[in-house]
């Protein structure tokens, strides 16, 4: 049997200083309404995808409040899939609307094998198209990913470049999502892209909320396999 391509995607959300204040405000704003109308803590990590100690809360895995709404019991029964989802609804509403925001993702496939070597392709590509962007309007950044900084290979994406052609400041920073509000938003990106270029019967609910709720956030309007 033909083994899958063995595929990595990167998705993002770019603020620029001027606003971020105003950008976590709206999305905070979203998660003291998920408390108040769903007793989701503000504190709680909502992960969509699932991974060691990560609630996967859009497939109904995971217990992301302890009173699950009321429209979402019927005969004595518990729909945690529907909960979830409707909750990633009110959050994907919170990305479209933000003001100040833009996001984006890209996807690299590759013949059955090292997914740690895409995921370094996969974000050198990234690091390029970011400094090449800062080049253009003369501007300075800062990256930010999602991780413990175990894997040091991100460090060498960017070494190719002189130091004086060099437009985001430092290698990136890792920090773990449970910390940072920006970085599970940018995860809800990934995983929207995910489900959009990879579709299957499991996902099929969720293919087209990247096109539903963030293309009009996307200058490229839509996931990009590279």
């Amino acid at each position: 049997m033909p083994q899958s391509p063995t595929k990595a995607v990167s998705g993002w959300i770019k603020i620029s200083p001027d606003h971020w204040r105003s950008v976590l405000r709206c999305w905070l704003d979203t998660r003291k309404r998920l408390w108040r109308e769903f007793g989701i803590p503000i504190t709680e990590k909502l992960h969509t995808t699932e991974k060691l100690h990560t609630t996967a809360y859009v497939n109904g895995r995971g217990r992301i409040s302890k009173s699950i709404s009321g429209r979402h019991v019927h005969d004595g029964h518990e729909y945690w899939k529907d909960f979830g989802r409707e909750v990633a609804h009110e959050r994907l509403e919170a990305l479209r609307c933000a003001e100040g925001l833009s996001l984006g993702a890209i996807c690299r496939r590759r013949k059955p094998g090292n997914l740690a070597q895409i995921k370094r392709e996969l974000y050198a590509e990234l690091a390029t198209r970011v400094e090449h962007e800062l080049l253009e309007f003369d501007s300075l950044a800062m990256i930010f990913m999602d991780g413990d900084g175990a894997d040091g290979s991100c460090r060498t994406a960017r070494r190719g470049l002189a130091l004086a052609e060099r437009r985001v400041i430092e290698d990136a920073i890792h920090i773990e999502s449970a910390g940072s509000q920006l970085i599970q938003m940018a995860d809800l990106v990934a995983w929207c892209a995910n489900t959009t270029i990879d579709r299957h019967e499991k996902n099929v609910f969720a293919a087209e909320w990247s096109n539903d709720h963030l293309s009009e956030r996307d200058p490229n309007r839509e996931p990009k396999e590279i």
